[in-house]
């Protein structure tokens, strides 16, 4: 027999643990699966320092066990297991973890997003560290410093623009001999002074080094496409800006996506095009990926179900 909840939650960062403390007190008994990676990409994160509340910052993991913690008191029930397939096709709505079967009224989505990586062993050595994917998270952290940009696109030069506001300079590597972002971005690119660009080369290995038990990145290692030269570049961090990936394979077929992937949501709402499944988080969100914003989507998603639900049985 499957275990029947009135609201599952799918995914566990901020936007899922937010809507599963919202749901707990308003007495829907939430069912929330943490997933892969339980507290989502902040439990990547080394210090949150733009999360308000906390004027001294705090560390990532932490930040996602307190919410965590907050969610249980009201009565949230979390599990660490993976969704594996759901079909949204019919009531209840069908939900199936490590291989179990559950049913839900009502379904809250908040599996966020993924920064796509190069996927280098040095990539992930120096993940937080100055290695990031987050200009408007980690950009403060890099006053005065040189830091390098990887990509062409629009993630890349909004990135890179974002950043010269605090670095002394900011380098964009770009694999090939033009930016694929839009015209209006270049154009502000070209004429920022703390922008250098260089063509036609990719990242092979990002240096560092390791001083009292504290990781630096020092450099990055080039290698030209077209000529296979390689050469050092000196920096103090590098940001990806290759894009991000919505985590919605899952529900390929069932809910509403955009070109990338993203789930659509209703203006001024976090419902999808399935009434009782609601969309919650960076999964539906590709301007803002924030901690903040996600936790203010997860709210309005443990609103609109705890409506919606009330709506069903009059």
């Amino acid at each position: 027999m499957a275990t029947h909840q009135k609201v599952i939650i799918i995914g566990s960062g901020p936007a899922g643990l937010t809507a599963a403390l919202y749901a707990a007190r308003a007495n829907l008994n939430p069912l929330m699966f943490e997933g892969m990676q339980p507290g989502g990409q902040l439990t990547i994160t080394t210090e949150v320092e733009n999360y308000p509340g906390f004027p001294k910052g705090i560390m990532g993991p932490e930040l996602m066990d307190l919410m965590r913690t907050q969610a249980q008191r009201f009565g949230a029930q979390t599990l660490f297991k993976n969704v594996t397939k759901v079909d949204f096709s019919k009531r209840p709505f069908q939900i199936w973890a490590d291989e179990e079967e559950y049913t839900a009224d009502a379904v809250i989505v908040a599996t966020g997003a993924v920064a796509k990586w190069l996927g280098l062993p040095s990539e992930t050595e120096y993940m937080g560290y100055g290695v990031s994917a987050c200009a408007t998270c980690d950009g403060f952290f890099f006053k005065n410093l040189e830091v390098v940009v990887v990509g062409g696109g629009d993630t890349a030069i909004e990135e890179a623009s974002f950043l010269t506001k605090f670095a002394a300079k900011v380098t964009v590597v770009h694999r090939r001999d033009e930016l694929r972002a839009s015209k209006i971005m270049c154009d502000r690119a070209f004429k920022n002074p703390k922008l250098a660009f260089i063509w036609d080369s990719v990242v092979e290995e990002i240096l560092g080094k390791q001083e009292g038990g504290r990781k630096a990145v020092t450099g990055v290692r080039l290698r030209n496409v077209k000529t296979g030269a390689t050469s050092v570049l000196r920096t103090d961090g590098v940001f990806m800006g290759i894009g991000h990936k919505p985590n919605t394979e899952l529900f390929v077929g069932q809910l509403d996506m955009n070109s990338s992937g993203y789930l659509v949501t209703e203006p001024h709402s976090t419902r999808t095009n399935v009434p009782g499944i609601f969309a919650a988080g960076d999964v539906a969100d590709s301007v803002y990926r924030q901690a903040i914003s996600a936790a203010g989507t997860g709210c309005m998603a443990a609103i609109d179900a705890e409506r919606w639900l009330e709506g069903q049985h009059p």
